[in-house]
């Protein structure tokens, strides 16, 4: 009679399914984030988070249901709550270096489709066995609940239900308060906290004292102090800043010469700021040929929209070389705003506006002279800024003699590969369109207009009267401009495959860097590869 004591209360089944519901949803969001830092946030990435945690559901409901059958003992499904638990909790603790860890493998082993791979890989073995645990809690509650055959259906809806409820506030609460308010790591800790203390009520109530309990209760409380951290770059000293917001990990690290932003761990520069007041070196200093072709300094006022504005480096050197523009940005992500105004020197006067850089064209009816695209990081690449549709309104926000430039950041050798897709795209809103390679990067800049006359400012006669450094880098850029030949490529709303073209560039360019340690790796072993690298 005493070990039916707590579960003779439907209340706490029906409880401890809400809890696990919102627990895998807490997870898979949680997930999402541990992961993007080092993979991004694409869609390919996420599809293959839903994935394996639904492989990991609907394995744990099968084992769950025939579990519950063979042997209808509650301890087992509480056992299997409190093992998923302390795995969670430990995924602060070693999550990342477990990543890490396959990425390294794989790199050297992986030819192709490598981002797939290490992510499924990561998912697999971070997170499918504990989601697989908490996929048996809904067959074994029915189990236990279920008391006649009369009232089966209204009990299993009644737990479907609570389910569904603690899912839902299990995808908002992470997303929109835990995460921004106290980080990736101590989100996991708390959800794994509640299955605990559901686990450990129902083992006390029971008068059960195990030492399972007793080691469950000292690896979270070892969790709780090795796992709070927001630090996915352990190895970085000295980052100015480390963090998340709702869209991005977040960094910012400096060195004598620059200060810079990047949103992943393992490569990219997002934006920089020189502390010499100089040219960057990177594709800033190539962009700035767009307000040069839109006849800045020869109008009264030279208007700049910059959707992507990041930290402002753009902008910034807009105002350095030309003066008083009237610059304004669009960036969705309001903490890289104020990272902006804190480390950047994003002079308070440049307006940003937190919002989707499409969604504001569509808001507004100003044009502009010049329209800088540099929302694109990594892999992840919005696709409804890469459409025929978004060009069209980009084109339509621009004066007659106006200048879009847009940052390619991932310049591929294949046939068919996104910068081809996207200048494709371009050339059939545009007439007129130049690319030119950024030097020792993989960027590449594409400048389009209405205007046959645009590259007319470039010549050497033309750009004698800008800042010295300026006009020789402006020659340059001339120099490098080549008419762009339209091809059949092109993406639209209804069609833009980005994640997978960028995939295709981020294998190239993966196999170009690490082909000279693959060589040693296969002759010589892993042992030959470190004192390689040592």
């Amino acid at each position: 009679m005493r070990e039916k004591n707590i579960l003779a209360n439907k209340w706490y089944l029906y409880l401890t399914e809400f809890f696990a519901g919102m627990s895998v949803m807490a997870v898979e969001l949680g997930a999402s984030r541990l992961l993007a830092p080092y993979f991004s946030s694409s869609q390919i990435v996420w599809t293959i988070i839903i994935g394996t945690i639904m492989i990991a559901m609907a394995l744990g409901n099968i084992y769950g249901g025939r579990s519950a059958d063979k042997n209808p003992d509650p301890d087992r499904l509480y056992g299997r709550i409190l093992i998923a638990a302390v795995w969670i909790g430990l995924i602060p603790v070693v999550g990342k270096y477990i990543i890490l860890g396959i990425s390294a493998v794989l790199i050297f082993s992986v030819s192709s489709n490598y981002l797939i791979w290490a992510a499924f890989a990561a998912c697999m073995t971070v997170f499918v066995f504990p989601l697989f645990l908490l996929g048996t809690v809904t067959p074994s509650l029915a189990k236990y609940t279920v008391d006649s055959l009369e009232e089966n259906g209204r009990t299993v809806g009644n737990l479907g239900a609570f389910n569904t409820i603690g899912s839902i506030l299990g995808t908002f609460l992470p997303t929109f308060v835990t995460i921004p308010a106290v980080g990736t790591s101590v989100t996991f800790l708390i959800f794994a906290g509640i299955l605990l203390v559901l686990a450990l009520l129902y083992f006390i109530s029971m008068r059960r004292r195990s030492i399972r309990m007793g080691i469950g209760v000292v690896l979270f409380l070892l969790s709780c102090i090795l796992g709070v951290s927001d630090s996915f770059a352990f190895w970085e000293e000295d980052l100015l800043y480390e963090g998340e917001s709702v869209y991005n990990y977040l960094q910012v690290r400096e060195n004598d010469r620059s200060v810079i932003l990047s949103t992943n761990v393992l490569f990219g520069v997002q934006s920089i700021l020189q502390k010499d007041d100089g040219l960057t070196g990177m594709y800033y200093d190539y962009a700035l040929a767009a307000p040069v072709m839109a006849g800045a300094g020869e109008k009264p006022q030279t208007d700049v929209l910059i959707l992507g504005m990041g930290t402002g480096t753009f902008a910034t050197q807009c105002r350095r070389y030309f003066g008083e523009m009237q610059i304004e940005g669009v960036e969705i992500d309001e903490k890289i705003t104020a990272l902006a105004r804190q480390y950047f020197r994003l002079p308070e006067d440049i307006r940003v506006t937190t919002y989707d850089g499409r969604a504001f064209l569509h808001a507004i009816d100003t044009r502009y002279d010049v329209i800088m695209v540099d929302a694109y990081q990594d892999i992840t690449i919005p696709f409804q800024m890469s459409s025929v549709e978004f060009f069209t309104l980009v084109r339509d926000h621009l004066k007659e003699d106006g200048v879009m430039v847009v940052n390619m950041n991932m310049r591929g050798t294949r046939e068919g590969n996104i910068n081809q897709y996207l200048a494709d795209t371009i050339c059939s809103v545009f007439p007129y369109v130049y690319t030119v390679d950024v030097a020792w990067s993989t960027n590449r800049e594409l400048f389009a207009s209405c205007d046959a006359k645009m590259t007319d400012r470039l010549q050497p006669e033309a750009v004698k009267g800008l800042d010295p450094a300026l006009a020789e880098m402006m020659t340059r850029v001339g120099d490098g401009l080549t008419a762009y030949e339209a091809g059949p490529y092109r993406m639209t709303d209804d069609k833009a495959p980005v994640e997978l073209l960028g995939m295709q560039v981020i294998d190239d360019l993966i196999g170009g860097e690490v082909e000279y340690y693959k060589e040693i790796y296969q002759e010589e072993g892993i042992a030959g590869l470190l004192e390689q690298l040592g």
